[in-house]
C-alpha cells in the first residue's frame, strides 16, 4: 500500500461523517424569513407601474364594456355565459362544440411564453403575472400605511399596542377591499356585470355568486398579502422548468461579475485600481421582491423584474461609476472575463427560437384558418346502434339516424338536406308526411340559436346494396345564407 493512502481514506471518511452530522442537525422545514422590499425608483420601476396600471385597468373595466348583439342576446362585450353555454368576445360567439378554439388559444399562449422566455427570460413573471401585479399593488398599500422597508421592520419588531393594531388593521382592511373588488370583477366575466353588481350590493344575489366572490377574495388576499414570494418559489411550477427554455444567449437580469469583483466597501476619495465596481451596499437585495442576492448568479426565485438594476444604477451614479453593473445581459456576457456583445443573428437565429417561432406560426395559422372557415350551421349524424338495420316487408333494408342541426344564428332558418350514395333509396322524416327519394331535397327547419333534432329513416332496395356497409353522405344547405355542412356515415345491411 503506498504511503499516505490510509490517512487519505481516513480523512475522506471523517469528512463524510461530518457532512452527515451537519445534515442530521439541519431541520427538514425552515421557517419563512419575511421579505421587506425597499421602495425604489427608476426606469424598470416606472415600466412595472405602467404594466400594472394597464393590466388592472383592463381587468376591472372589461366586464362593463357593452356590445349590441340584437334582441334576446346578452350585450356584454366579453362574457362566458355558462347557463347559456356560450362564449362571447365582442362580435364573436363561441359554442361548446367549438371548444377547440379555447384549446388552440391556450397552446398558442404557451408557445408564445416559451418563445419570449427563450429570448428575454421571465418577463411574464416580472411584469404581467397576476401574482406579481397584485403583490405590487398590496406592497404599495403597505408602504403608504406603514412606511418603507426600515419603518416596516421596526414596526414588526415592536410589541403589540393600540397604535400598531390600528395600523395593521387599516392595512388589512385595504387589502380586503382590493381583494373583494378583484373577486367581484372575476365573476363579472361569467354573469351580466350591472345586474350582478346590483344583486350583490342589495343581498339579492344567489348563494353560488356570493360563494365564488368570497372564494376569489380569500385567494387574492392570502396569495398577494401573505404568501407573496412563496407563491413564486414554492407554488408556481414555471420556475422548475423555465431553464429548459434558456441558453447562453437568453437575455436575463445578470450581475456582471467580471466588472464587479472583487467587491468591497468604498469611501469617497478611494481609488478603483485593483478592485471591482461593486461596493457591497446590498441595495440590490433590499429591493428584491423575492429577497435573493442577484450577485449569487441565476436563481430559481428571480422573476426578472429588474428592480435590482434600478437600485444598482442609482448607486453607480453616486459613486461615479458607469451604469450597468447589474443589467439585462446574456448568460454568456454576464460570466465573461471581459465584456462581450451578442449580434442580432446570435440572439434571434437560434435553433430553439426558430423552433418556437415556427410552432407559434403554425398554431396561429391553423386557428385563423379554422376561424375563417367556421360556418353558422353544423350537423351531426348518429346512426342507430340497436337494431343496426331493419328488414321491411318488401325486402328492403332500413337504417335509422338521429340528425342534428346546430343553428348558430338568432333567426329561424330553413335548410335543404340532400342525401347521396345509394341509388333507388328513400328517406323519411319522423313527423313529416311521405317519403323523399334520395337525390331530391328534404326540407327541414331549425329555431334560432338552438340545436334541432330529427329522426331520419333511410330505406334501400336489397339489390342496390353491394356490401354490408355502404357509404352515405349528408349535405345540408342553409336556404337563407347559403352556408353548407357535410357529414359522412354508412348504411348497414345483412350479409348477402
Amino acid at each position: 500500500m503506498p504511503d499516505g493512502a490510509l490517512p487519505t481514506a481516513t480523512a475522506a471518511t471523517d469528512t463524510a461523517a461530518s457532512v452527515r452530522e451537519q445534515r442530521a442537525d439541519r431541520p427538514l422545514y425552515a421557517g419563512r424569513i419575511k421579505v421587506y422590499p425597499k421602495k425604489i425608483g427608476g426606469l424598470y420601476r416606472r415600466l412595472k407601474w405602467g404594466v400594472l396600471a394597464l393590466c388592472l385597468g383592463l381587468y376591472y373595466t372589461v366586464p362593463w364594456l357593452r356590445w349590441d348583439r340584437g334582441p334576446n342576446a346578452p350585450d356584454q362585450a366579453i362574457l362566458l355565459d355558462l347557463p347559456g353555454a356560450r362564449g362571447y368576445f365582442f362580435g364573436v360567439e363561441i359554442w361548446p362544440q367549438e371548444i377547440y378554439f379555447l384549446a388552440g388559444l391556450m397552446i398558442f399562449g404557451a408557445l408564445a411564453l416559451f418563445l419570449v422566455s427563450s429570448l428575454f427570460g421571465r418577463l411574464w413573471c416580472g411584469y404581467a403575472c397576476p401574482q406579481t401585479v397584485w403583490t405590487d399593488l398590496f406592497l404599495w398599500v403597505e408602504r403608504q400605511l406603514e412606511g418603507d422597508r426600515n419603518a416596516r421592520i421596526r414596526l414588526d419588531q415592536q410589541p403589540w399596542s393600540w397604535a400598531r393594531l390600528a395600523g395593521k388593521g387599516a392595512k388589512h382592511a385595504a387589502w380586503l377591499i382590493i381583494a373583494a373588488a378583484t373577486g367581484g370583477a372575476w365573476v363579472m366575466y361569467y354573469v351580466d356585470a350591472p345586474t350582478a353588481t346590483r344583486a350583490l350590493l342589495t343581498g339579492a344575489a344567489s348563494a353560488e355568486l356570493y360563494f365564488f366572490v368570497g372564494l376569489f377574495t380569500l385567494t387574492t388576499y392570502v396569495l398577494a398579502g401573505w404568501a407573496r414570494e412563496q407563491v413564486c418559489t414554492y407554488m408556481c411550477p414555471w420556475p422548475r422548468f423555465q431553464a429548459a427554455m434558456f441558453d447562453e444567449q437568453t437575455l436575463t437580469v445578470t450581475y456582471r461579475a467580471w466588472r464587479g469583483e472583487p467587491r468591497g466597501k468604498h469611501k469617497a476619495g478611494d481609488g478603483w485600481l485593483g478592485r471591482g465596481d461593486c461596493v457591497d451596499c446590498r441595495q440590490c437585495v433590499m429591493v428584491c421582491p423575492t429577497g435573493i442576492d442577484i450577485r449569487d448568479g441565476q436563481q430559481m426565485e428571480c422573476i426578472n423584474c429588474a428592480l435590482c438594476v434600478d437600485a444598482c444604477n442609482g448607486v453607480m451614479d453616486k459613486v461615479g461609476r458607469p451604469r450597468g453593473l447589474i443589467a439585462f445581459d446574456t448568460l454568456l456576457g454576464g460570466t465573461a472575463a471581459q465584456p462581450r456583445t451578442s449580434t442580432l443573428a446570435s440572439r434571434f437565429l437560434r435553433p430553439r427560437v426558430l423552433v418556437y417561432a415556427a410552432m407559434l406560426a403554425a398554431v396561429g395559422s391553423i386557428l385563423l384558418a379554422a376561424f375563417a372557415l367556421r360556418t353558422t350551421v353544423e350537423v351531426s349524424v348518429l346512426r342507430d346502434r340497436s337494431p343496426v338495420f331493419v328488414t321491411l316487408s318488401d325486402g328492403s333494408i332500413r337504417n335509422g339516424y338521429t340528425f342534428k342541426i346546430l343553428n348558430k344564428t338568432r333567426e329561424a332558418h330553413r335548410y335543404g338536406l340532400d342525401i347521396g350514395g345509394i341509388p333507388g333509396a328513400t328517406v323519411s322524416v319522423v313527423g313529416a308526411d311521405g317519403v323523399t327519394p334520395i337525390g331530391e331535397t328534404v326540407m327541414l327547419e331549425a329555431r334560432p340559436d338552438t340545436v334541432a333534432t330529427f329522426r331520419l329513416y333511410v330505406s334501400a332496395p336489397r339489390g342496390a346494396l353491394g356490401a354490408e356497409s355502404t357509404p352515405l353522405s349528408f349535405h345540408l344547405t342553409d336556404l337563407v345564407s347559403g352556408s353548407t355542412a357535410d357529414h359522412r356515415s354508412v348504411f348497414l345491411a345483412p350479409k348477402r
